[in-house]
């Protein structure tokens, strides 16, 4: 698949067409992608471990909804970034194949290397201490959808249905594809909004590090999430 220009030769910028697909197939493409963030005189930047797939038709989206100035960015063609407010902090989508559908970053893990180094994840520190006012452990650092907008500095009104920008925000293919995926349940659904439906993405390897660890003393494969193998 071709890739648009670079911010630096090793880049691979995910290219607006890569989004334009069913959302479950691309929430789970996005797992093990990294998401890059200019803030200031560093590339924040932070690896997908979580995703959440919404649809038009299904009543856990906003989309379901209907269409307002708010949620147009869900509308719009795949590739198109939708934030919101939850929780008293940012959340980070981006819209999928077909109007209506989407993929919500749940949660990631900070990335280093030679392009988002060590004083970049200190920036991403400053930025999301926790309670205390103390460095945010790094496993916990990105660990919700909030957190992860706030440790990268992204904000509703800076960004919220807009396109990428290479410049300042993409998100970069490393290489990185997991050998198993968790599939299960997505969280904060409420009752009678088809909160059964298993539209959660996780990548095993870091799941004690997700939003709700999917595997969880008391959590059964078969019953609770499947385990999808590449």
């Amino acid at each position: 698949m071709p890739h648009s220009p670079a911010p630096w030769p090793q880049a691979r910028p995910l290219p607006d067409s890569f989004f334009d697909r069913d959302a479950q197939l691309l929430a789970r493409e996005l797992l093990g992608k990294v998401i890059r963030h200019r803030h200031g005189a560093y590339w924040l930047a932070a690896r997908i471990i979580e995703t959440e797939a919404y649809y038009l038709d299904e009543k856990g989206s906003h989309a379901s909804l209907g269409y307002t100035e708010k949620r147009k960015a869900l509308f719009l063609e795949g590739g198109h970034i939708y934030m919101y407010y939850a929780r008293g902090g940012d959340s980070l989508n981006f819209s999928a194949g077909g109007p209506g559908n989407a993929v919500l970053i749940k949660s990631a893990f900070p990335w280093l290397d030679g392009y988002s180094d060590a004083n970049a994840l200190a920036q991403m520190q400053l930025n999301n201490p926790d309670a205390s006012g103390q460095p945010r452990p790094l496993e916990r650092l990105c660990a919700g959808q909030t957190l992860l907008c706030r440790a990268l500095g992204l904000k509703v009104p800076n960004w919220d249905a807009r396109r990428f920008d290479i410049e300042q925000l993409f998100v970069d293919d490393v290489g990185i594809v997991p050998p198993r995926i968790i599939q299960t349940t997505r969280l904060g659904i409420p009752a009678g909004r088809d909160e059964h439906l298993p539209y959660r993405f996780v990548d095993a390897e870091y799941a004690r590090h997700c939003t709700r660890n999917p595997l969880r003393r008391g959590q059964l494969e078969g019953r609770d999430y499947s385990l999808l193998k590449r």
